[in-house]
């Protein structure tokens, strides 16, 4: 037997968590959930929670505490922590960052605001709905091409959603009008090609991962007509963070069970910490330190030593770089030929 196989085989063997497809399945049921929750508070609650819930999770320090940042952060220290892996990828890092800064440094110079915005919109719903699509893809099998349809109705119709949502204030009525009608044939369409690909289907449990990616996005466009942007947000958001921590803590966990291989497993070890918790324990502390404090912080230093406050350094600044570096680094570091993935088992 090849020495290549035998390792194979020793390190499957090694692995002892794996991911469950029945558990990302049922993070779905925060679709539901949500559309109860809106139904209860307009027609019980007359509508109390329509009106005192921000535009977005993100309007919340909390929210972000607890899934925006965290998994940023959680991917960007299991990357940053192992020096293989950025050994491995340090050149493409390198290349983006600084393509970062001159898009955003010499591009902000004469490229309008909204061109900005909708841009790194666009990257983050591709971001968010590609992982979910890619993630299911194993399990409803669908052709290349019906594949990458469906992914691209369901990005078109979420960009448009969310454009609609966070630009509310600043679009006409013509503008609005668009936008709900847009988003409204889109997501026509998904219904129609996703019943289409349901024949391709042969499993049960693959069409309901089908049917929960196509609702993911036919949720938030009902959230979003109803005016209840907070959940349209917090739907897709949650799954997505979910998943992907999912799939960082089984990682980190078949990585380090034998032999803690870094600084911050190292520092667990000694400190008896369970190994499952370290990730989650590391990501959500420096995620609370940094959106809590990292601003002022700075502002003080700042001010302190050249006179002058420099506000949003962490929150815009450095929150925003690591955001943008996840979602190019996200493309790449889980496919299945990825050293990450030598760490991933699976099961139903």
């Amino acid at each position: 037997m090849p020495s290549s196989l035998i390792n194979a085989t020793r390190l499957a063997d090694e692995l002892k968590l794996s991911i469950s497809f029945k558990w990302l399945l049922a993070l779905y049921a925060i679709i539901p959930l949500c559309l109860a929750l809106q139904l209860i508070d307009a027609n019980v609650w007359q509508g109390y929670l329509q009106s005192h819930l921000p535009s977005s999770p993100n309007h919340f320090i909390v929210f972000q505490i607890l899934f925006g940042t965290p998994h940023i952060i959680a991917s960007t220290l299991v990357l940053t922590s192992n020096s293989d892996y950025l050994k491995n990828y340090s050149r493409k890092l390198l290349l983006m960052t600084f393509a970062i800064a001159i898009v955003f440094g010499v591009g902000s110079l004469f490229i309008p605001y909204k061109v900005f915005y909708v841009l790194v919109a666009a990257w983050t719903v591709y971001h968010v709905i590609k992982q979910q699509h890619g993630v299911a893809r194993s399990v409803y099998r669908l052709p290349n091409w019906a594949f990458y349809v469906l992914l691209w109705l369901s990005v078109s119709a979420g960009l448009i959603i969310y454009v609609g949502i966070f630009l509310k204030n600043s679009l006409d009525v013509q503008q609005i009008l668009w936008i709900k009608q847009s988003a409204g044939l889109l997501c026509i369409s998904i219904i129609l090609f996703g019943l289409y690909c349901h024949r391709y289907v042969s499993n049960f449990f693959g069409q309901c991962f089908l049917w929960a990616n196509i609702f993911l996005v036919l949720s938030s466009f009902y959230l979003y007509l109803q005016q209840y942007y907070f959940l349209a947000i917090l739907v897709p958001r949650l799954v997505h963070d979910a998943t992907a921590y999912t799939f960082y803590v089984t990682h980190d966990y078949n990585r380090h069970l034998i032999q803690p291989s870094n600084f911050l497993y190292r520092a667990a070890a000694l400190c008896h910490i369970p190994l499952l918790i370290v990730l989650p324990l590391s990501s959500f502390a420096l995620a609370f330190l940094l959106q809590a404090y990292g601003d002022g912080i700075i502002s003080c230093l700042s001010e302190f030593f050249f006179g002058a406050s420099i506000n949003k350094v962490i929150t815009l600044g450095l929150l925003g770089y690591l955001a943008l570096i996840h979602y190019y680094t996200e493309a790449f570091t889980w496919k299945n030929d990825s050293p990450y993935r030598r760490y991933i088992a699976f099961s139903k």
